[in-house]
């Protein structure tokens, strides 16, 4: 039976753990080759040991311009070219708030998060064209969304994702390559942990927390898991997504379709606070 990506040679960052090692493990079992470009060189190797011939490992840290343009000509040296890049390396913060914010760290959070997917796309785009198109992926969030959903230096680096998703759409499509977003909600990944500056062992554990207790929040009662994202990057990365551009997949169990209230009727409801439980809700306007 074929697989969705047969043929197809893609690079992912982060791609050893977290959302990106389930892109990964899916992406292979659907037939690509893969380039994991990551920082983390052991989890690195036994990647590539676990996948010969399959996925190559390239130590990458997004804020340097140099290894992502390394990551992505791996591609082509090892594989042949490149048809997809998902730019799904991340990192979040402890700044929560305006009179917490730090210039440097900042500058840091925005060089990984949005200047890295930026140039990302600039060293893929070329070898993008010389397979006839292709397909870009960049992680974003409901952060950039909605307030309420992360640091305030993470919440508007991925709203920049977003919008920076849409103008590269526009200005790769006469080139036929696809520029989308995903909109990851709670997923069981380390990064709770590391936004509070956990070692990475230590945030690593706390996937099982948020796995163990993220369902309760959220109409669907499931906990997001890598693999969920990783269904969404597989859908834009194939040919079943060929006429989706310049848009974002919101991916969050439904946790932002409205207040609590609107899919829990044991949730507080802001028409009990404002008039009161002899009253039932009217309608809006």
């Amino acid at each position: 039976m074929a697989g969705r990506l047969d043929g197809k040679v893609a690079v992912i960052t982060g791609g050893v753990s977290g959302i990106g090692l389930g892109t990964v493990e899916l992406f292979v079992a659907e037939g690509a080759k893969v380039v994991a470009a990551d920082i983390q060189d052991e989890k690195g190797s036994m990647l590539e040991q676990r996948f010969p011939g399959q996925v190559r490992y390239a130590h990458c840290d997004v804020t340097k311009d140099a290894e992502i343009e390394a990551a992505v000509k791996l591609a082509a040296s090892e594989f042949g070219g490149l048809d997809v890049l998902f730019n799904n390396a991340g990192i979040s913060d402890s700044m929560r708030e305006i009179a917490e914010i730090d210039a440097e760290r900042w500058g840091w959070i925005y060089d990984i998060l949005v200047r890295g997917p930026a140039l990302g796309m600039k060293h893929a785009a070329p070898l993008m064209v010389e397979r006839g198109g292709g397909s870009i992926i960049n992680t974003a969030s409901i952060a950039g969304l909605q307030a309420g959903w992360g640091p305030i230096a993470y919440s508007s680096a991925k709203a920049a994702v977003i919008h920076m998703s849409r103008c590269a759409a526009a200005q790769l499509s006469p080139k036929n390559i696809r520029v989308n977003a995903i909109c990851p909600g709670l997923i069981a990944t380390s990064i709770f942990g590391a936004s509070l500056g956990l070692p990475r062992a230590v945030a690593d554990q706390m996937a099982a927390l948020v796995a163990q207790n993220a369902a309760k929040a959220q109409p669907i009662p499931k906990p997001g898991l890598p693999d969920d994202i990783a269904q969404a990057a597989l859908y834009l990365a194939s040919d079943a997504s060929a006429f989706v551009t310049g848009t974002h997949l919101v991916v969050d169990g439904g946790i932002t379709v409205g207040s609590r209230h609107s899919w829990d009727q044991s949730g507080p409801s802001p028409f009990a606070e404002i008039f009161g439980g002899a009253f039932e809700a009217p309608a809006a306007g």
